[in-house]
């Protein structure tokens, strides 16, 4: 047992398993960027004066993990253990490649990406733990943002094989940015345009909720795949018949198909939320404002929309998080974005081009969910929680 309360179950297990993935290999050292390569032990990247520290480093901050009334503690162990890891792939890359010849790529290996997770997952159970507000959690956001900016930019980093195949790809990586957030940010934007309307009228109207809900719930119901296929020669056709279509970059593959599969797909959780929040005002408050004489358009934006804002958000949150992972199917129908480099590398079996369009993917998804939750706080009635 531990001082202060015990041992942190949650803890207990990510030290484990971070202590065992210790024992798989931390790096690869491959001749070139398609064949496998062979995996290094953490403590062999480099000397062991080098090497054991770095090592100790992470087990310390996984056992500072352990205790489960220490939060910040357990906060502070995981930050000590992603230092660590970093320690060992800064002096582990340059020492690897040495005399590894021109063509060689060292990468993080499973042993790596294991402790990262793990790594993550005790600095998410610790912030649970302490329940900060939601200024905290984006200033946390940011500090997490610019460390991670810093680290990119130093170069300390440049040798990885993931980071050579983004200078080979700099002008290309940037598009695909744009692209990304166009079809997310872009389809998001749209849905809301049209599901806010919608689902005010779906609230006010029965009959046209029973209409317009199941059907949007069957469009969800089609395989990402399938809405993406099914996408092409409907579009390919308003492309070749109507005329000025192919000028505003509707056709059969590219950006249109996919922008629209998304909209699609974004619809039902924002109308279905929309008719779900308004509903959520409490009968006497809405009594209380039909006694003070106001109309129906009074109550909707100054009782309904205020009260409801938050399942709103938590729609929106949905439909973000979703179309910023769906987007990456985009590149299958030239759509762009980070798909176009995860089905590259799947071509040409290189892993280290997929993790160039899968991390950005990951990296957005969980920064657009932590921005979306912090704005779904900070919409609730009579939130003061911003410490």
């Amino acid at each position: 047992m531990i001082a202060g309360g015990g041992v942190s179950p949650p803890g207990l297990l990510f030290a484990t398993l971070g202590l065992a993935a210790l024992s798989a290999p931390f790096m690869t050292l491959a001749a070139n960027r398609i064949v496998a390569g062979e995996g290094v032990m953490a403590w062999a990247v480099t000397a062991p004066a080098v090497t054991l520290p770095g090592v100790a480093v992470i087990g310390a901050g996984l056992l500072l993990g352990l205790p489960s009334e220490w939060p910040r503690l357990r906060l502070a162990g995981s930050v000590l253990g992603l230092g660590g890891l970093l320690w060992l792939l800064m002096q582990g890359a340059p020492q690897l490649l040495e005399g590894a010849g021109d063509y060689a790529r060292v990468s993080p290996a499973i042993g790596f990406w294991c402790l990262l997770v793990i790594l993550m997952l005790l600095m998410a159970d610790s912030l649970a733990r302490m329940a900060p507000g939601p200024l905290a959690r984006g200033a946390l956001l940011a500090a997490v943002t610019g460390a991670l900016a810093l680290i990119l930019w130093s170069g300390v980093l440049s040798q990885l094989s993931i980071l050579q195949e983004y200078a080979s790809r700099k002008a290309a990586f940037a598009d695909a940015v744009l692209r990304h957030l166009a079809l997310a940010f872009g389809s998001l934007a749209t849905a809301a345009a049209i599901g806010f309307p919608l689902g005010i009228l779906c609230h006010r109207q029965f009959r046209l909720r029973g209409t317009i809900l199941p059907v949007l719930s069957f469009l969800q119901t089609i395989p990402s795949l399938a809405m993406f296929g099914l996408m092409i020669p409907i579009l390919g056709w308003v492309g070749d018949r109507v005329p000025g279509a192919q000028a505003i970059g509707i056709a059969g593959i590219g950006f249109a198909p996919a922008f629209l599969a998304l909209v699609l797909y974004s619809l039902l959780p924002v109308v279905g939320n929309t008719v779900t929040g308004l509903a959520s005002a409490p009968p006497a408050a809405l009594e209380a404002a039909r006694g003070m004489g106001m109309t129906p358009r009074q109550r909707l934006l100054r009782v309904e929309l205020p009260l409801g804002l938050p399942v709103i958000l938590t729609g929106l949150r949905v439909v973000l998080v979703q179309n910023v992972g769906l987007a990456v199917i985009a590149g299958l129908i030239g759509g762009g974005g980070f798909g176009t480099f995860v089905f590259q590398g799947l071509n040409q079996t290189a892993t280290d081009l997929i993790l160039l369009g899968a991390l950005p993917t990951v990296a957005l998804a969980v920064a657009s969910a932590v921005v979306m939750d912090i704005l779904v706080e900070l919409a609730r009635p009579g939130s003061g929680r911003a410490r």
